[in-house]
């Protein structure tokens, strides 16, 4: 199982992404616990994780990003606009397994 947190400001955005992960995961017959938090529940989110995808609109906040990730050793992807919007949840599921390793 890949388990990925999608991180957001608040919280919001990140968990309509984070469904759209699970069920374009689930189409494809991927093992997947994608999870959304916000900035401010991110270092336990960590703690359980393989991939973190980070939305766009947080590129001036990214260095702390990862840095918290990097103390809990996981690996940091940049959701694209186009990604974090798409309603399939494809092209965020596929950033997201390249990052975590594994194969789709």
């Amino acid at each position: 199982m890949v388990r990925i947190i999608v991180v957001c400001g608040a919280g919001a955005s990140s968990t309509f992404v984070a469904h759209r992960i699970r069920r374009a995961a689930s189409l494809r017959g991927v093992d997947v616990r994608a999870t959304a938090t916000s900035e401010a529940g991110l270092e336990r989110a960590l703690a359980d994780a393989d991939v973190l995808l980070v939305g766009a609109h947080l590129n001036d906040r990214l260095d702390g990003l990862r840095e918290q990730a990097a103390a809990a050793s996981v690996p940091v992807a940049i959701l694209s606009e186009s990604a974090a919007s798409a309603g399939d949840g494809e092209e965020a599921l596929d950033i997201a397994l390249g990052f975590a390793g594994a194969v789709s």
